[in-house]
């Protein structure tokens, strides 16, 4: 049996989906100011890869902290499109390790690393989503798809 893929299509052609800059471009477009000059503008075809949801890979990721790297990684890899979103999460190198990492505008996972013996392993395994506190008060924050319990005080 052939296990599902570890991402998901979502819809990027709903009306007002933005990624990226926010169509900062379209305003520079057409303005002659310097700061717009065609030599200082990046290309128009984005490097970004627009369409996927990478939360069942970072579910299975949490899932197998404990288990071999080796073949963590093979099974996810041959479950994605391609294996750049393990390591968004994951560090190999001690200097690339973070506690948490954050996906979208207030999605956050623990971070993952390698340890000597090859194990996948949580930065701070003590981080929860009790410990974590909301950056804004516009959004609904999550840690490891758990919501943040802690709000920030409203200003009168």
């Amino acid at each position: 049996m052939k296990k599902p893929p570890l991402y998901r299509s979502v819809n990027t052609r709903t009306h007002n989906v933005r990624h990226g800059s926010c169509g900062a471009y379209r305003y520079e477009r057409h303005s002659k100011s310097e700061k717009s000059s065609l030599s200082n503008r990046g290309s128009m075809h984005s490097h970004h890869r627009h369409g996927f949801d990478y939360t069942p890979l970072f579910s299975f990721l949490l899932s197998k902290v404990g288990h071999q790297w080796d073949d963590v990684f093979s099974e996810a890899n041959a479950r994605l499109d391609r294996p750049e979103p393990v390591f968004w999460m994951v560090a190999l190198h001690d200097a690339d390790k973070t506690e948490y990492v954050r996906v979208g505008e207030s999605t956050y996972y623990s971070g993952l690393y390698v340890d000597n013996t090859g194990l996948l392993q949580k930065v701070n395994p003590q981080l929860n989503a009790e410990r974590m506190k909301p950056f804004c008060d516009c959004c609904t924050h999550t840690f490891n798809g758990v919501v943040f319990p802690q709000a920030l005080p409203r200003r009168s």
